[in-house]
């Protein structure tokens, strides 16, 4: 399938074991009483740097060589990618350079500067900021580390999948944000190894979903970046994918997509029900369980994959707003 393994996984969190942390599984009594069945909301926005990136982007860097390490690395990033490769980078006395398009919120290439990286802003998509990446590694004989097809970023993301079986061993379904498939072709692996009957929910926006599209054409698609309430999820998958479109693929068992009001449903529902601040990216699980699109048969486990989000607009949807 791709050649990367459960080993690689384990692996993995042996080698960021100091530079991330195990996050909580909480339940949700209020979703638990709606569907029914137990209902976990796994919250990797409570991870160091606001995202689960910082497992992906903590095994690349670890994994490279002195040499590689004293030529820095670099980017491109929506966001989340960007600010953990930057905070693994500071943790590692490497360079970062992160490349990123003008639609990325203030808040969040804000963050990326305090923590020490480059910021280089360029173009209206992520192909744009690829691109500028792949010209700064040709120049500077920086490593490349994707945000999320690549081998060492799919483990690293894959970590949390082995804490979601031993924190709820008997888990029936999850829900997993999908954007470019790292984080979901990486927990799917951990968790249809222990157990193929796990069933693998890919949740994302029906405001330019690439990987849905990709998955509809049967390869790798381009498909128009549009303004949405969860914006880590926008961005291509290459045409050129290697690795997470092929993943995703053979371990998915269904894709949903989500409105906007659908999205801010579920951040107004994180805020009010569970106390906790998420981005639209982080609420689309609990937005497809509010909608109902999830058989409620459980254990259930809602990926809440990050918090980075741009507080004014959390302000304006908890009011009531759907943008």
């Amino acid at each position: 399938m791709s050649g990367l393994q459960l080993n690689d996984v384990y692996l993995a969190r042996q080698r960021i074991a100091s530079l991330v942390r195990v996050t909580p599984m909480d339940p949700s009594p209020s979703l638990s009483k709606q569907l029914g069945v137990p209902v976990y909301l796994k919250l990797e926005s409570q991870q160091i740097t606001g995202s689960f990136k910082l497992r992906g982007a903590s095994n690349a860097i670890a994994q490279l060589s002195t040499g590689q390490r004293a030529k820095g690395v670099v980017a491109a990033s929506t966001g989340n990618h960007g600010r953990a490769l930057a905070y693994a980078a500071s943790q590692l006395n490497v360079k970062a350079t992160i490349c990123l398009s003008q639609l990325v919120p203030p808040n969040k290439v804000q963050a990326i500067r305090d923590l020490g990286a480059e910021v280089c802003i360029i173009g209206r998509s992520q192909d744009d900021a690829q691109r500028q990446a792949e010209r700064i590694a040709g120049e500077q004989g920086a490593a490349l580390l994707p945000p999320f097809d690549h081998p060492a970023i799919i483990a690293g993301q894959g970590t949390l999948g082995l804490e979601i079986i031993e924190q709820v061993p008997d888990v029936a379904q999850v829900l997993v944000p999908l954007s470019g498939g790292g984080l979901f072709a990486g927990v799917a692996l951990a968790l249809k190894s222990a157990n193929p009957n796990i069933r693998l929910h890919g949740i994302s926006m029906q405001r330019g979903a690439a990987m849905h599209a990709s998955l509809q054409a049967g390869q790798p698609m381009e498909v128009e970046e549009l303004p949405t309430l969860a914006d880590s999820l926008g961005g291509g998958i290459g045409l050129d994918n290697q690795y997470t479109f092929a993943m995703t693929r053979d371990l998915c068992d269904q894709v949903h997509l989500l409105d906007e009001a659908s999205i801010a449903n579920g951040i107004r529902h994180a805020y009010f029900q569970e106390r906790q601040v998420v981005e639209g990216a982080a609420a689309v699980g609990i937005g497809a369980l509010l909608d109902g699109l999830i058989e409620p048969r459980g254990p259930i486990v809602v990926v809440v994959s990050g918090r980075n989000v741009d507080l004014e607009q959390h302000l304006r949807v908890l009011a009531g707003a759907n943008q």
